[in-house]
Parts: C-alpha cells; structure tokens; sequence
C-alpha cells in the first residue's frame, strides 16, 4: 500500500480525489491537511465521507507530512503549493501538485499572469506535465508532477494530435470553453453566489485567463512551434463540467473525415479519450475520466468540440492516473 496525503483536503476536487483513491487498492489515505481550527473530522467538511475515512483534518508542517506519506497530492493554491513542495521533495515524498505552480516553463510567465513572486523558481521548465496522454513515458520516473489544469486538458486533447499532424494553422486558434460552477472552488464569490450565477451565462476573464499560457505552451511542444491562441471562458449555471469548442484553420483542403481519422490514430491506445461520431455533451462524461471529442468541417474551418467533468478528468482523476503511472499500477486502476 501505499501511503497517501492530501494537503488542502477542503475542495471539491480534494473531495472527488478521496472518493477515487478510497476504492483504490493499492492506496492508504495517512493524511489530511486543512488551515481550519480545531482539526475537524472529515465529515464534517465533506459529509458524504461519513464512514467511509476516518480522519481529521490537520494543520500539518511539511516535515510531519513527509513523516508519515510517501505520496502527496498538493490541493493548495498557486504560490503556496510551491513554497511547500520542495521541503515534501526533500523529505522523500514524491508529489502531484494540482496548482499552477509548476506547468509553466519560465518565471516571467508565471509572475506576469499570476501576480505573484514564484517561490522555487529553479524547477521551472524541469518538472513533468502531467497529461499521460501526451508525456507518459517521461510520468513514471518522476518525484514532482505538475497536474493541468481542466480547460487546458479540454483544449490540448483535440488539437495536440492536429497540430502535430500539421493539419491546422498554429496563430489561428480561437477557443470558447464552457464551464461548471465548481471550476470556480468552494470558496464562496460574489460570480458563483446562488442568485448571481443561476439561470445566467456569461464570459469572464476574456482575453486574460491564466490558463492561455499553459494551453499554448503545451500545444506549442506539440507541434514544436509558437502557438497562439484566443481563450474565452464561460461561467454556465451547472454544478460541473466543461465543453471547449475550438474553431481552427487548416493548412489545405481537409474533409471531416481525415479530421475525425487523425484523431482516432492518435488516441487509439487512449483508455479515456473517446473520439466519437455524436455531438457530446458534458452529461456523457460526468463523473467519469473520460474526455469526448468530436470534429466538423464547416466553410472550411475545423471545429473540434470535446466535454470532460472539471472535477474528475481535469483534475483528481488526471491526479490518480499520474499516480497510477508513477508507481507501476495500472493506469486505469480506480477510474
């Protein structure tokens, strides 16, 4: 068995990573951390884990971690992850950090689309991306990875392989994502309150999410060119999920046929990327690692259209199946 902590277990993809690791056979939960006051038991905080794991939430130093897991799974916030990292590394834990901390390759980017001063700036460019689909051969090897984000895992997967296949112009991607409420955490907001976020859809952050860098710099290693991408996010009144249309330009005359072809070679061997005939819908993946993808043609652009539950394939689930790969289970174990 091996031995598990969770540090920032309070979230809901904290939440949806207990659920997945606690039917996972070869995965013992040592630790939870939480910065409440008075160690609350997990129930308390998650009330469907009533007894199902008994432990308390704690606020642990990295050492006291590194005492009693040899895995963590980091659930903290960006900059703060990484000012914990290192001491977890030192101590003999490896990690899977779900922050932001480590998928960016240079400090300046990260610094200029957070806001804030890295706090181990050196591993920067170092650590493994953790998207089996695309790095699995370099996951097992590693002490530190960086898990995507869950729009970057909606848009990477569709347009990896037709950027590498060189079908698709590289500065001429538009993408328009569409996600859950739960994209947003559980810390209460004004944009997710009950009264503002129902029965409303709308665009935020257009022109200036966080995660325009970490789309184009992994695509960019897709194809081993510059990539530009045009992001808009959209905030829809639904517990969770994520659909991505992408509206691209392709480099000659393509039928949808030889999109839908280039897509299915690629993910052939994929146990959770399904590329289908259908139109998907975020309902066809919830709850599950799956991510669906589709294609069109349509006046001579390419649409690729692809759905993923926020909770689980872009985000605890893509952490359970690092997990998986570093330590030699089966990849699909749990999921």
């Amino acid at each position: 068995m091996t031995r598990i902590a969770i540090l920032g277990a309070t979230g809901y993809t904290s939440l949806e990573l207990i659920k997945v690791l606690l039917r996972h056979p070869q995965a013992e939960i040592v630790a939870i951390t939480s910065r409440q006051e008075g160690n609350p038991h997990v129930a308390m905080v998650h009330p469907s884990l009533t007894n199902r794991l008994d432990l308390a939430l704690e606020n642990l130093a990295p050492a006291e971690v590194a005492a009693r897991a040899e895995c963590v799974f980091s659930c903290l916030p960006h900059a703060t992850s990484a000012a914990i990292v290192p001491h977890l590394l030192d101590g003999g834990c490896r990690v899977v950090d779900f922050s932001a901390d480590y998928r960016l390759d240079d400090v300046e980017t990260f610094e200029r689309w957070y806001g804030e001063k890295h706090p181990d700036p050196s591993r920067l460019g170092k650590v493994v991306y953790g998207l089996p689909e695309l790095f699995r051969d370099r996951i097992p090897a590693a002490t530190l990875v960086a898990n995507p984000g869950c729009y970057p895992t909606s848009a990477i997967l569709p347009l990896a392989p037709l950027l590498k296949a060189k079908l698709i112009d590289p500065h001429d991607i538009i993408l328009d994502s569409k996600s859950g409420v739960s994209g947003a955490g559980r810390t209460a907001k004004l944009i997710t309150h009950y009264p503002e976020c129902n029965e409303s859809l709308s665009a935020y952050n257009v022109g200036r999410h966080r995660h325009t860098p970490e789309i184009e710099q992994i695509l960019g290693r897709a194809c081993g060119e510059t990539v530009d991408v045009i992001f808009t996010p959209h905030l829809v009144p639904m517990d969770r999920g994520i659909l991505t249309t992408a509206y691209l330009r392709p480099l000659h005359d393509i039928t949808e046929e030889k999109v839908l072809e280039t897509l299915r070679e690629f993910y052939d061997q994929e146990p959770f990327v399904r590329v289908v005939d259908h139109l998907p819908a975020t309902k066809d993946s919830t709850d599950t690692n799956f991510c669906d993808i589709t294609a069109r043609v349509v006046r001579g652009r390419i649409l690729t259209i692809s759905c993923l539950d926020n909770l689980i394939k872009g985000a605890s689930g893509a952490a359970v199946q690092n997990f998986n790969l570093m330590y030699g289970f089966p990849e699909t174990t749990a999921l």
